[in-house]
């Protein structure tokens, strides 16, 4: 009866939602990911792995990790079935946009369920066109979750960031359906970020008047769409032995501009 309650709450805050926005926003271009082969389309490649990186540290090509199914990208993350071939314990499936399709100024949308196991990081971000990761130019990370957290960190990146100078916040939590599918959002202008879960805003990070020479806003900006699987890293612990590939699902992607 409660899930039920829960449910029927999440559906009304939903409907409000999308109500408001058809008002405010228009639907510029979207992928529902009911094609066999998404790689055709010309906006989606196969992400690389990044060794400098902790959070992008086991992607790879491998075709195992990348499925097509009842309407969803599904994202596989496994222990590594050839290891004389790759030398990373686990390997794990990333998706981005980069060079093919860029979004500026508006309002993205993912619908997506998250399988979780003890060092499981699926992520959602937004890195800019222009500008050498990770800070410069900012970055926008839509969703973040460790292991079976019930909950996703958000959070904006920018020079002024990185260099702990006093603000307005820059990171939340915010609670999700662990099991289930949850919509997550991105908005950014001129004027501000603003990031939300299924409908219900997570948080605002405004510019501040006069210290744009501090990299403080440079999110009125052009980027790139990444979705990626990540198994391990010095955030998200150790990898514990899991028996099937950890999976995440990616219902669909939205990108909306103002009317």
């Amino acid at each position: 009866m409660k899930n039920f309650i829960l449910l029927s709450v999440l559906c009304t805050v939903c409907i409000v939602s999308c109500s408001r926005r058809e008002k405010t926003w228009q639907l510029v271009w979207e992928d529902e990911f009911n094609r066999n082969d998404i790689f055709s389309t010309g906006v989606w490649t196969k992400m690389p792995r990044w060794h400098n990186a902790d959070c992008c540290n086991t992607m790879s090509d491998d075709e195992s990790l990348y499925e097509i199914k009842n309407g969803n990208l599904i994202l596989l993350g496994k222990p590594n079935p050839n290891p004389a071939k790759d030398t990373a314990k686990y390997i794990t499936g990333g998706v981005w946009t980069k060079d093919k399709k860029y979004f500026n100024s508006g309002r993205i949308e993912i619908r997506c369920k998250l399988e979780a196991t003890q060092g499981s990081w699926p992520a959602i971000w937004l890195l800019t066109r222009n500008g050498n990761w990770p800070i410069e130019g900012g970055e926008i990370d839509i969703l973040e979750r460790l292991n079976f957290d019930p909950f996703v960190y958000q959070t904006v990146h920018s020079p002024y960031t990185y260099l702990g100078k006093p603000g307005p916040k820059n990171s939340a939590i915010f609670k999700i359906q662990p099991n289930d599918y949850n919509i997550y959002a991105a908005e950014w202008d001129e004027s501000a970020v603003r990031l939300y879960v299924n409908g219900e805003s997570s948080l605002t990070y405004p510019r501040i008047p006069g210290k744009e020479g501090e990299g403080q806003f440079p999110f009125d900006n052009t980027y790139f769409l990444i979705i990626d699987m990540q198994l391990g890293g010095k955030w998200v612990g150790k990898v514990e032995k899991f028996d099937k590939p950890i999976r995440m699902y990616i219902d669909w992607v939205r990108f909306y501009q103002k009317k």
